[in-house]
C-alpha cells in the first residue's frame, strides 16, 4: 500500500486551481487579440492557399518573416502548458498527451478562424491554423515532459513500512452447533 506525502493533495489541487485560472486568463486575451473588430481602410481576402501566407511573409526579408510567423507560433502556444496543467494528471503517457493537447489547439485555433469570419477587419487565414498548433506543439514538448517530471519527483509517493514476516497459520476456532 502507498501513500502520499501530507499536504500532496492540497497542493496539487492548488496547482491544478492555478493553471485553470491562468488557461482562463490567457484565453481572453486571446480572445481580445484574435476576435475585437479593427477599423482598417481595406481588408485583403481570406488566405484558403495552405503555406501561401507563409511564403508572402519569407518574400518580406528575414526580419519580418520572423515578426509575423514568430507572432502566430506563440499566440497559442501558452495552451500547451496549460492545458495539460489544467488536467492536473503527472502520469500520463507523453505522446497521448501530446496528441491531447495538439489537437484541443488546433481545435481552438479553428474555431478562433471561423469566428473571425463575422468580425469586421479581421481575415480567414489558414497558415494561423498551422501556425498557431505548431506553437502548441512546439511548447509542450519543450516544457511539459521536463515539468511533469519534476512534479512527480516533488509529490512522489512513499510507501508505507514494510510489515513483519507472518508468524505462521492464523489460528481458526472451530465450528460449534447451534443448541437445541
Amino acid at each position: 500500500m502507498q501513500r502520499h506525502r501530507p499536504g500532496g493533495s492540497k497542493a496539487a489541487i492548488r496547482f491544478r486551481t492555478a493553471g485553470i485560472v491562468l488557461l482562463a486568463a490567457h484565453l481572453l486575451l486571446v480572445c481580445w487579440i484574435t476576435l475585437r473588430p479593427l477599423d482598417v481602410p481595406w481588408v485583403s481576402a481570406a488566405n484558403l492557399h495552405p503555406f501561401a501566407g507563409i511564403r508572402a511573409d519569407l518574400a518580406l526579408g528575414p526580419a519580418e518573416a520572423v515578426r509575423r510567423i514568430g507572432k502566430e507560433l506563440l499566440l497559442l502556444a501558452p495552451l500547451g502548458v496549460l492545458l495539460p496543467i489544467a488536467g492536473g494528471r503527472l502520469v500520463v503517457s507523453p505522446l497521448g498527451s501530446l496528441v491531447r493537447t495538439v489537437a484541443a489547439g488546433a481545435l481552438l485555433s479553428l474555431g478562433i478562424e471561423l469566428l473571425q469570419t463575422g468580425v469586421p477587419g479581421q481575415v480567414v487565414d489558414i497558415d494561423s491554423l498551422f501556425l498557431n498548433t505548431l506553437g502548441v506543439a512546439l511548447a509542450h514538448a519543450a516544457v511539459v515532459p521536463t515539468l511533469r517530471g519534476r512534479l512527480r519527483r516533488r509529490t512522489e509517493v512513499t510507501a508505507l513500512p514494510r510489515e513483519e514476516p507472518t508468524q505462521g497459520r492464523t489460528p481458526t476456532i472451530s465450528r460449534v452447533g447451534i443448541a437445541p
